[in-house]
């Protein structure tokens, strides 16, 4: 039985390794970061990517949507963005004589939110309702948003001028945030050579269909933890909750999203249970935007996180 089950992971796992390796090819030199997305979008959450302007952010959300088939929508966030332009509005319409809801770029299977630091808090706000709740309500109605759907938001460093930071409660809608950071030195001389990747993105051709997706997360949510890794878990957000390092530490949600990852990273490795490797793995973009670190109002810093790591043993 074990081993039928094994097999059906790494027949679903096989589109999504060719998924990483086209990816590869347009985000060069960030196989992990890419994994890490594919990941949070197999969790069923929602990822925040913040880096410098120009490192590829933009990009990678592009090449995800053409490899996934997910109809694609890009909001650029502004001081001067409404909530409606996010999610919609009613207008009249005087033939009819009666109102008709236009949708705004929300209802997308995929959602780039760049610069979303650059939107008020109460914009941020539209966005992220409808990301925790999957619906929006205009005017008194509720309206589903489509399934999939999947946030991928970008923000520059809160030291760049014209932004308004994230608040906690916000930041914690993220079910991961990642880096890209600059690229190494082969895949930069590459990138070079090339003269940019987005024309390529936008060439790309859908590995997976749309409408497969649900049943691919549902199929990494089925991936076994055991009692001893779950015991890891609950370990690890109660040092986070007890280290002198963080301002407070990590909450059940947090917990969830943390084994909702790892499942995710284990089943992309075609495996039928996570591993404590797993947790390990996918802790540090789970976890850092959700901590505060003691020194001042910013986020735990990587070496915070392995310190975390490696003060609380492996079952």
């Amino acid at each position: 039985m074990l081993e039928t089950k094994f097999s059906i992971l790494t027949k679903r796992a096989g589109p999504l390794d060719h998924l990483l390796a086209a990816a590869g090819k347009i985000i060069l030199g960030k196989d992990r970061e890419i994994r890490q997305a594919l990941a949070c979008l197999l969790s069923g959450g929602h990822l925040l990517i913040e880096d410098l302007p120009g490192v590829g952010k933009t990009t990678l959300a592009h090449a995800l949507a053409r490899l996934l088939g997910l109809n694609f929508s890009r909001i650029q966030f502004t001081s001067d963005l409404l909530p409606a332009d996010i999610v919609g509005v009613s207008i009249y319409d005087r033939e009819k004589a009666a109102f008709r809801f236009l949708p705004g770029p929300i209802f997308s299977e995929l959602v780039l939110a760049d610069e979303i630091n650059r939107a008020t808090p109460k914009t941020q706000s539209a966005l992220l309702e409808a990301m925790e709740e999957q619906q929006v309500t205009v005017e008194g109605e509720t309206r589903s948003l489509p399934k999939p759907f999947f946030v991928i938001a970008t923000q520059n460093p809160a030291h760049q001028i014209g932004t308004f930071p994230l608040p906690e409660s916000q930041l914690d809608r993220f079910l991961m945030r990642i880096e890209l950071g600059y690229p190494d030195r082969l895949a930069e001389r590459a990138l070079l050579a090339a003269g940019g990747q987005r024309e390529r993105a936008d060439q790309l051709t859908a590995v997976l269909e749309a409408s497969s997706i649900p049943a691919l997360q549902a199929q990494a949510a089925q991936v076994h933890a055991a009692a001893p890794l779950i015991d890891y878990v609950q370990a690890l957000i109660e040092a986070s909750r007890q280290s002198p390092t963080f301002q407070h530490g990590l909450s059940p949600r947090a917990g969830l999203a943390l084994l909702a990852a790892a499942r995710s990273w284990a089943w992309l490795d075609g495996r039928e249970m996570v591993l404590p490797d797993d947790v390990q793995e996918v802790l540090p973009a789970v976890a850092r935007h959700r901590l505060r670190s003691i020194q001042g109002s910013g986020m735990a810093r990587g070496e915070d996180i392995a310190t975390l790591i490696h003060n609380v043993p492996i079952p």
